[in-house]
């Protein structure tokens, strides 16, 4: 390189040495055009030179106007940065990050030219010889405008950049751009170039609250500028046009990445020769940097973590800000909600003091960024923030939103949908899909395949859905989990998420699956008090009925009441929560070189939310080479624990809401496993009832008949055989289905008697003058038969008068035919006296009751005999007196009548078991 000019003058004079290849004259001679062609192509060229014309006195008007309400140039604006003013949530609470810019300050003779060099051939090569605006720069940025959109490239030169960021804000509009050029002229009419490029050098944003090249030297190099080595200028140089993201402490790839550019850029504009860019480029950019223990300490403090987040979103919006613009800038943080996550990772909660954690809170109606947790001690320069890191594996967390919730929101299935856990293979594998217990459970509802987080059904979900439909569905979550294999089902997605991605995602199942992405700031008010509403609109991501389905679901993973719930630790006394576990594991080669047991995991989270809230954490080392003993509850629930309490804390004196059920959902009691499902029916075991949701229109209306019994049939050839006697009937029937299980009820005129397992019973009580309808049902599973019925009909005895002599020599009954009729004869002769059968009659209780007892009614017993009791063939003969033997061959003075049917309807009360005698065989209050 030459020796650099020593004044401006001379720097500004001196001639480019350098070759420069000439550009060759091209003298073709032209053809000859026809007279007629000229003319046509004469006036074409007037048209268009009329139409430019009038576009060129339009926007010239245009441009006087926006011009004529710029404001004026203020020095002191031009020279400092103004200090931007963050504030929370709230819109009062200043946020104490950046309170004071760190500058040093570098006057134009001690800029060196292998610095200058570098920023001009990045930024703006032309600078010394335009006059505030690029005509050149210019064309081609309208050029991409044009098939780009507006504001699509820049074309702003240094004195331009000075201008916006000093005076103006960064609105991409017509007015503002008018308005930059006017008084860029305006900068370059009243300045030097020298001054000028120094207001650059010294005001821009390098990274953070770091101001102009000078600081940034010092900060990342430790050396002032005259010190800079070519590599160290070109990383300089190439870093504000994304200072965060070009900080070479927290990213060097994209840093060594973008020195390259501006080296090839000095080459291009012939600043450097190739020789020069390549040994340059070969410098890995960590080579000189500052060593970590003598770098200078960043700004701390408890909203570090989130005021990183803040810088990084500044950068990403679709406005041309900074930070040195003296910016209003309104964000999402609740500084108490902060407080209270710091608070907690650094309690005693943790295990040991190695492990890690962090965490994001999301409210969960907005998608605003609440607080955020890095690390356990996010402080020094060289931290890793493990809440936006996108390196851990996200483990079986990720179900509901890349199996489940897609099933459901593209497959209508409902939380009942039957799914198999059983031994399967990858498709076109022989690898076995696994469960973390090593066992199957087979079918069950999507609700318990969830909760229990099994991973078979999770594989066959996302088989089921596609993967097309899988990333259509996360996408629209703001989630880029790259190519679905089945392995994503297990939570291994071919790109992982982090933190806030998770926390924002599982949001929107509980704001009715309404999606907005996560973000730390709604609005800036730029320094003439323009606001500017940069908060991202939501989105619909799913339908309302998928939400909720898959929120109640996620209810019973935290529910302690429910066997197999895989979160019950994250549950929160009065708050209604939601959520996933999730647990990676090593591959068996990983155990053996860490000398792991199974066990272990490298990554435990939890994913869960309230009607407020939207939390994800995760834990796990720094190295993977040590691991979470998910033996040990202590440390396989520490993510669950850590969500538990931040929740708690952050929910106190809120009154708690609860997710409500969509009129889109409805709620039924279905058999499980039935397929395809349908309604519980009274017989459904209760292990086999589960409540689900479905989407209103696709709820199942028939009832299963799975476990419905089979109604017996009836008995068959119902005989009663009475003895008069002993007062007493025996029925005897026949059965000719299975009698395993069966029993048979009798009753007796609607009274139940017994219930058997015989096919013969006795009844005893029989009163004269009484009829008797007995009705025998099989019973079976709590079925009835049709009855099989028999009736008994006990005549009265009859009172006979004395006998007469003349009557028993009467001539044969032929002989009576010529004779008067026997009612003409005299009564007085033939009829006994009234008194004398009363000799012959029992005392009146012992007589006979004549009188037919009402419907349903027994005859009262005889003295010494119980009309109530009856015995089959294993009870002891109650009412069987031996006395009743001295009876037999009396039937001829007895008139009794009986009918039988087997399957008879005669009267309602045939049915009727619902009472028994309670002085009946031992057998009556079996089946009650």
């Amino acid at each position: 390189m030459s020796d650099r000019p020593t004044s401006r003058g001379e720097r500004r004079r001196a001639p480019d040495t350098r070759n420069r290849s000439g550009n060759r004259k091209n003298n073709r001679k032209g053809k000859k055009q026809p007279a007629g062609s000229i003319h046509w192509l004469r006036v074409l060229l007037l048209t268009i030179l009329a139409i430019g014309t009038l576009l060129f006195v339009g926007g010239a008007g245009l441009f006087a106007f926006y011009a004529s309400s710029a404001p004026e140039l203020d020095e002191e604006l031009l020279r400092d940065p103004i200090t931007p003013v963050f504030l929370a949530a709230d819109g009062e609470t200043e946020i104490p990050y950046i309170t004071a810019e760190i500058r040093e300050y570098v006057e134009y003779e001690n800029i060196p030219a292998v610095l200058e060099n570098a920023i001009l051939a990045t930024e703006d090569n032309r600078f010394y010889s335009h006059f505030g605006i690029d005509p050149i720069r210019l064309g081609g940025a309208v050029i991409a405008n044009i098939t780009d959109g507006f504001g699509s490239e820049g074309a702003s030169t240094i004195t331009q950049q000075v201008i916006k960021n000093s005076i103006l804000s960064g609105d991409k509009t017509l007015e503002r751009k008018a308005q930059e050029a006017y008084l860029a002229y305006q900068l370059e009419q009243e300045y030097e170039k020298e001054d000028i490029f120094e207001m650059y050098f010294n005001k821009i944003l390098m990274s953070g609250n770091i101001y102009g090249f000078g600081t940034a030297s010092e900060y990342f190099f430790g050396k002032p500028v005259n010190e800079l080595e070519l590599h160290e200028a070109a990383l300089l140089a190439g870093m504000p046009q994304s200072p965060n993201n070009y900080n070479p402490f927290k990213n060097p790839e994209e840093a060594e990445h973008r020195r390259n550019v501006v080296l090839s850029l000095m080459e291009q504009h012939d600043k450097i020769t190739e020789a020069e860019k390549e040994a340059a480029q070969a410098i890995p950019v960590t080579e000189s940097l500052l060593p970590e223990a003598e770098r200078p300490q960043p700004p701390d403090g408890d909203y570090t973590a989130f005021m990183e987040l803040v810088e990084d979103e500044l950068e990403s919006l679709d406005f041309d800000f900074s930070l040195n613009e003296g910016l209003i800038i309104h964000t999402t943080l609740e500084p108490d909600v902060q407080q209270t996550v710091n608070t907690v990772l650094e309690s005693a909660i943790f295990f040991n003091e190695e492990v890690e954690s962090a965490l994001t809170v999301v409210d969960t109606d907005t998608g605003a960024i609440r607080a955020i947790g890095a690390a356990r001690e996010y402080s020094g320069d060289v931290r890793v923030n493990y809440a936006t890191s996108r390196d851990r594996v996200n483990g079986s967390t990720i179900k509901p939103l890349i199996s489940y919730g897609p099933a459901i929101e593209y497959l209508d299935w409902s939380t009942g949908q039957t799914v198999v856990d059983e031994e399967i293979t990858y498709t076109d594998s022989d690898q076995v899909i696994r469960n973390f217990d090593g066992d199957y459970l087979g079918e069950m509802t999507l609700r318990e395949a969830l909760y229990r987080s099994r991973n078979v059904p999770s594989v066959e979900t996302l088989k089921a859905v596609g993967p097309e439909r899988v990333s259509e569905f996360t996408q629209k979550l703001g989630l880029d989990f790259g190519n679905i294999y089945e392995a994503a089902a297990l939570g291994a997605p071919d790109k992982k998420i982090s933190t806030v991605e998770m926390a924002g995602a599982f949001a929107a199942f509980g704001n009715g699956g309404i999606y907005t992405d996560p973000h730390t700031i709604t609005k800036i008010v730029t320094r003439d008090g323009t606001e500017h509403i940069v908060k991202p609109e939501p989105v619909e991501a799913m339908e309302e009925s998928t939400a909720y389905m898959i929120t109640d679901i996620l209810r019973d993973v935290v529910n302690p009441n429910i066997q197999g719930a895989t979160g019950a630790t994250a549950a929160v006394s009065g708050v209604d929560i939601a959520g996933k576990t999730g647990t990676t594991n090593y591959s068996p080669a990983e155990l053996e070189d860490y000398g792991l047991a199974t066990s272990f995991a490298p990554d435990i989270w939890f994913a869960g939310y309230s009607p407020d809230y939207s939390i994800s954490v995760w834990s796990g080392y720094p190295s993977r080479a040590n691991g979470i003993n998910t033996d040990l509850r202590e440390e396989r629930t520490l993510a669950q624990r850590l969500f538990s309490t931040v929740m708690t804390q952050i929910s106190e004196g809120d009154e708690q809401e609860r997710f409500e059920q969509p009129e889109s959902v409805v709620e039924l009691e279905v058999e499980v496993g039935s397929d395809p499902l349908r309604l519980a029916s009274r017989y459904t075991p209760s292990s086999l009832r589960s409540n689900e949701l479905f989407e209103r229109g696709t709820e199942p209306s028939s009832v299963s008949r799975q476990y419905v019994p089979v109604e017996p049939s009836a008995p068959s050839n119902l005989q009663a055989d009475v003895n008069e006697d002993a007062q007493s009937v025996t029925l005897d029937w026949a059965f000719n289905d299975d009698r395993d299980g069966v029993r048979f009820a009798v009753s007796v005129n609607g009274s139940a008697l017994t219930t058997t397992e015989s096919t013969e019973y006795t009844y005893s009580g029989l009163e004269p003058g009484t009829t008797y309808t007995f009705s025998v049902v099989a019973v079976k599973d709590g079925e009835e038969s049709d009855p099989a019925s028999v009736s008994v009909q006990i005549a009265a005895p009859i009172v006979e008068p004395e006998p007469e002599e003349p009557v028993e020599e009467e001539p044969p009954a032929e002989e009576s035919e010529t004779e008067e009729p026997v009612t003409e004869e005299p009564p007085t002769e033939e009829e006994p006296p009234a008194e004398e059968p009363e000799t012959e009659e029992p005392p009146a209780d012992e007589g006979e009751n004549t009188e037919e007892p009402a419907e349903g009614e027994t005859a009262p017993p005889a003295e010494g005999g119980d009309s109530g009791s009856g015995t089959d063939e294993n009870a002891e003969g109650a009412g069987n007196d031996p006395a009743s033997d001295e009876g037999e061959g009396n039937n001829a003075e007895t008139q009794a009548s009986q009918s039988s049917t087997g399957n008879s309807d005669d009267s309602a009360d045939s049915n009727d078991t619902s009472e028994t005698p309670a002085d009946n065989s031992e057998e009556n209050t079996e089946n009650q």
